[in-house]
């Protein structure tokens, strides 16, 4: 027996999501169906941001689309990429003569299709330019050949900050740069108490032994990079937090931007224990939390577990991270 999801049929599982986002938000995002991409509802006089990749990880992207974030969304169906045709249109409405900044987390899929996507752009007359997500510290490391770091939560911070800049007036070129630098400055570590599963599935993605967890976790239902004993929160965070400190080589007077980010089905209490014991830990190096943000914003789909994201701060990402913003799913 399929597990008991709120779905009508899982063939119609996106569209109808995507349906409701739009009635609930009228003000904020339009949904156009065929191709499938989610567009702000009113259009500003700028570079325009847009990102998308697999359902499943809401809010992200579609969540994020309005002013001072993203100008276009594109889904795919639940946890594959959506298709270059969509990305093209998608890029075309959300195009005002400015070019259009591409946010593309680092997943083959995605990478490919945003690729042909702008080269089909360029045929008709926009200019692109890619900011590619590679944030996971799991995945670092990989052998020769493999597609390097997946992009998970950062993808928030690139989003957020440079949607910032581009209500400012940045140039495409200004606004590359700028994601490329928060990219280059922020890590991520996930894990999973229990695993995902797909619509209309009786099992979920992997099983997990009573007393482990699921260390290094991607966001498409992948196994982490190891198992380890169960243990109280705070252990668990200072096993998550301790490499992001070390790959981003933070020290004492430091500032960062953190994100605590529940994967789906962790709940808000417990992410508020993560986040308390996230910054006693650094706390204790000296590391300063500027700012925070807190809630299940990338996801997999039920998922219960965790992911936290480092991103070095300055001044500069400070001030664009407090600009206004006014999306479904992030507001301020």
């Amino acid at each position: 027996m399929a597990v008991r999801q709120l779905v009508n049929d899982p063939d119609d599982f996106v569209r109808e999501a995507l349906e409701g986002l739009q009635r609930a938000h009228p003000d904020l995002v339009r949904y156009h169906e065929d191709p499938a991409y989610v567009v702000r509802a009113r259009q500003a006089d700028k570079v325009a941001l847009v990102s998308g990749g697999g359902s499943g990880h809401e809010p992200l992207h579609t969540g994020f689309v309005g002013a001072g974030m993203l100008d276009a969304a594109v889904p795919g169906a639940v946890f594959a990429s959506p298709t270059a045709f969509q990305i093209r249109a998608a890029i075309a409405a959300a195009d005002r003569g400015r070019g259009v900044l591409l946010i593309v987390k680092n997943y083959t899929g995605d990478v490919l299709n945003f690729r042909i996507a702008a080269e089909l752009a360029a045929e008709d007359g926009i200019r692109t330019r890619t900011v590619l997500v590679d944030d996971d510290l799991a995945t670092d490391g990989q052998e020769d050949g493999a597609p390097g770091r997946r992009g998970t939560a950062a993808v928030v911070a690139v989003e957020k900050i440079c949607g910032a800049a581009a209500e400012n007036g940045a140039s495409l070129d200004e606004l590359a740069a700028l994601g490329e630098r928060i990219v280059s400055s922020a890590r991520t570590m996930a894990l999973a108490l229990a695993a995902c599963t797909q619509p209309g599935q009786d099992r979920p993605s992997f099983d997990l032994p009573d007393g482990e967890i699921e260390f290094g976790v991607g966001i498409h239902g992948e196994h982490g990079v190891g198992r380890r004993p169960y243990a109280p929160v705070r252990e668990l965070v200072a096993d998550l937090t301790k490499p992001l400190v070390a790959a981003l080589g933070l020290d004492r007077g430091d500032e960062v931007i953190a994100i605590v980010n529940g994967l789906g089905a962790t709940h808000g209490l417990e992410l508020s224990v993560v986040h308390r014991e996230l910054g006693g830990f650094l706390d204790g190096l000296g590391v300063r939390i500027g700012r925070a943000l807190v809630g299940s914003y990338v996801t997999a789909l039920d998922m219960r577990g965790c992911s936290i994201t480092l991103l070095r701060a300055d001044d500069e990402l400070l001030a664009l991270w407090d600009a206004p913003v006014r999306t479904p799913a992030l507001t301020w």
